[in-house]
């Protein structure tokens, strides 16, 4: 499954009463599509998938494919740190015609690494759509080692990950070790440069809500071998990149989107808006 080089990982919009607003998500996809999106990511860490229901994650899935109607991959969050309310959410999403799903590594109960391939390879059985794992300690605390992605990387529809580890020592064992058909995806937009360079497939961004378009000139030129002009596009971008985490995210993207007419609303508790002060750096440095 080719899901592309740079692949947004999409906001939830919501309505100023909290609640999802489908008619801001069309306008928000077809923006993203017009500016540098060769994919969607869908009801993850940005979209705030901590606090989306089940019943929305469904109408977000349903509303997402038919708006982008084969365009670009759908991919939908449906991972959790419940082996069988994941396998649930997937088969709805894959009833509502997702292109792949992705996994995220079972938070808080803490699963040992025999435990994750076993969560792993279970919500894979129940499915015939490409799986894309999720690695992210700094958020779910576990870290998947190289071995537990590279055993589970031999299941047939577990073809990517998306590895926001911020280790490259453990990308570079990744690449190395697993088929040449597995895609290695940066959860990091600050280390899409250096993973490529290690050889991985392209960026799961947040940034590219933003930036998209500066994004996918940096990643094409980098494989096409300009890779000082590619360098130079990530220095410039680079005070964007961390500015759109200056806060617990996405509220800083969503902000940002804000000041660029695009209107997601604000985020659900316990993340907050961005204060006056925050407001008034994050402009300063969109400006620049």
């Amino acid at each position: 499954m080719n899901f592309g080089k740079v692949l947004t990982a999409m906001v939830t919009p919501f309505d100023k009463d909290g609640k999802m607003d489908l008619e801001q998500t069309s306008i928000l996809i077809e923006y993203l599509l017009e500016n540098g999106t060769d994919g969607l990511v869908v009801a993850g860490t940005t979209g705030e998938s901590p606090t989306l229901t089940t019943e929305e994650k469904i109408l977000l899935f349903e509303h997402v494919v038919k708006r982008v109607n084969k365009r670009v991959p759908v991919i939908a969050g449906t991972g959790s740190n419940n082996t069988a309310a994941s396998i649930s959410l997937t088969k709805e999403a894959e009833l509502r015609g997702v292109d792949g799903i992705m996994l995220v590594t079972p938070y808080y109960n803490k699963p040992s690494q025999r435990g994750m391939y076993e969560h792993f390879a279970a919500i894979a059985k129940e499915t015939t759509l490409p799986v894309m794992l999720y690695n992210i300690p700094g958020r779910s605390v576990v870290n998947m080692t190289p071995d537990t992605i590279i055993n589970l990387s031999s299941i047939d529809n577990i073809v990517s990950v998306k590895e926001a580890s911020g280790n490259l020592d453990y990308v570079a064992e990744i690449i190395q070790s697993t088929p040449d058909d597995f895609s290695v995806y940066s959860g990091d937009d600050g280390l899409t440069i250096p993973m490529l360079a290690l050889g991985a497939d392209g960026v799961v961004s947040v940034a590219s809500h933003i930036i998209g378009n500066e994004m996918k000139e940096m990643v094409s030129n980098f494989l096409e071998g300009r890779v000082k002009e590619a360098a130079s596009i990530h220095r410039d971008l680079l005070p964007i990149m961390n500015g759109l985490f200056t806060a617990p995210s996405p509220s800083p993207v969503k902000a940002a989107l804000q000041m660029k007419g695009i209107d997601t609303g604000g985020v659900r508790l316990p993340l907050l808006s961005l204060t006056d002060k925050e407001m008034a750096k994050l402009k300063i440095l969109l400006e620049d």
